[in-house]
């Protein structure tokens, strides 16, 4: 424990807040480089409106990025906060270990009425990344139940992001996220994503899918639990699956018995335009994971939702899913998740994101002609743009320009200006966009004015200095 000299709040040199010196001492943001901050101000978001949020100076910044792909409704929804409430002062918690309550209950029906095909058992979780874990452990019980006992290995995607805990790290196929934690847990196996931007020209488009089959021969079929794919994948900027991508996936994991999970954790409820991503690309998983958008992130929830084929062996007997999480299913997180889908439905927001997704493209195409701007991709209200040096070549940035590029100016540019958004480089350098589904032509005009000019100033700072 620290003493009262070393812990006690100091007072705020002139110009700064307590709350910076604050969190300088005491908090750990999350994926941060904390050092960063030490001689400059910790953003400080202190309230929120429509598309738009403020920090703790009164600025106002339209939030492009949904503050993490997740505040889909909105910021300031009275009616979410108002659902907390009233659920807060009925029953604030009970667990569901052996029991029950209405919201829970509910909020599994509702979930189960949404979701495509025979997905009708909800397991819910805290979020995303205790949902991918669960939907990994489901799979490889489910296997086990059924009498496969060698199935346990998970085949993803290079590049793409499934979480942080030591399970979903096995998935994640990022080096400089998992290196740290090394060794991981055995089965983890990784091949290509669907960067068609960086594909060999002549490719067959379906490559990718196929390479999943050889990657199940070469494991073996019957060590092979599950292949777990985002919709949209989201880490490397938003790589978008070819036409027949999913379907040829579908018939591969149903020949050789291998699960099919798709993560959902960003692409669902509206964020490509439908409650699901499967949806939007006409396929039927065996297990979706799902979080974020499903409170529009008013409260904690994730989810894994189970087709009745993959439920029914742990019905039987005295079997279970051995496993469980406390706040799974918190009543109050049940009862936002429920007012939200209302919101969802009384405003259509799934229709508006289709209807306002060409304007949202189009602008974003017109950012494509800067020469800083490679490539142009996503779906929905979930684009990237990936720069480079050279667009005749898709020359990209050297370790050193990444630096100078994405941390040294656009992050903190973009910001002073007014925007949030992710720069990012795990994979190629990009700027992600993923306003909440309530934006339109309004606030693209402004993502377009000023991606415009910090993009502009980007290029002749790092490329033509």
């Amino acid at each position: 424990m620290a003493t009262r000299l070393e812990g006690a709040p100091q007072a705020a040199p002139a110009g700064r807040s307590e709350l910076q010196d604050l969190a300088r001492r005491h908090l750990w943001m999350h994926f941060t480089r904390m050092s960063a901050y030490a001689d400059h101000e910790i953003p400080m978001i202190v309230r929120g409106d429509g598309c738009y949020v403020y920090d703790e100076h009164g600025k106002r910044y339209l939030d492009g990025l949904s503050a993490l792909f997740c505040v889909n409704a909105g910021h300031g929804r009275a009616e979410l906060g108002e659902a907390a409430a009233q659920q807060a002062k009925e029953l604030g918690f009970y667990t569901n270990w052996t029991f029950a309550h209405p919201r829970s209950v509910e909020l599994a029906a509702k979930v189960a009425e949404l979701a495509p095909g025979d997905l009708n058992r909800v397991f819910f979780t805290s979020g995303g990344s205790e949902a991918v874990e669960s939907a990994l452990k489901l799979a490889r019980q489910y296997h086990k139940l059924r009498g496969e006992q060698l199935r346990y290995k998970v085949i993803a995607r290079r590049t793409a992001y499934h979480g942080t805990t030591f399970g979903c790290l096995m998935a994640t196929g990022i080096t400089a996220i998992r290196s740290a934690y090394e060794p991981l847990p055995m089965g983890g196996c990784h091949v290509a994503n669907t960067n068609r931007y960086r594909a060999p020209e002549g490719q067959d488009p379906l490559w990718p899918a196929e390479e999943i089959e050889q990657r199940i021969l070469f494991e073996g079929p019957e060590t092979v639990a599950c292949v777990i794919l985002e919709p949209v994948q989201n880490s490397g900027g938003c790589f978008t699956p070819p036409d027949g991508y999913f379907q040829r996936v579908r018939e591969i994991c149903d020949k050789y018995g291998v699960l099919l999970i798709s993560d959902e954790v960003i692409c669902s409820w509206g964020r490509l335009g439908y409650y699901w991503g499967a949806e939007r690309y006409d396929y039927l998983p065996d297990l979706i994971t799902t979080a974020k958008g499903i409170t529009s992130a008013y409260a904690p929830m994730g989810a894994v939702i189970a087709s009745d084929r993959v439920a029914e062996p742990f019905m039987e007997d005295r079997r279970m899913f051995s496993h469980g999480i406390t706040f799974g299913g918190h009543p109050v997180s049940a009862a936002v998740a429920l007012r939200n889908i209302q919101i969802f439905e009384d405003e259509d927001l799934c229709g508006r994101v289709r209807r306002y997704e060409p304007e949202f493209k189009a602008m974003l195409d017109r950012l494509a002609e800067l020469p800083i701007v490679g490539d142009v991709r996503g779906a929905g209200y979930f684009w990237a743009l990936e720069l480079v040096k050279d667009k005749e070549t898709k020359e990209t940035f050297p370790l050193e320009e990444r630096e100078e590029l994405l941390r040294g100016f656009l992050s903190a540019e973009l910001y002073r200006r007014g925007l949030i958004c992710r720069a990012d480089d795990r994979g190629e350098p990009v700027i992600q966009l993923s306003p909440p589904l309530i934006a339109g032509p309004e606030q693209f005009e402004e993502i377009e004015s000023v991606l415009g000019s910090v993009l502009t100033e980007a290029w002749e700072r790092v490329v033509r200095h």
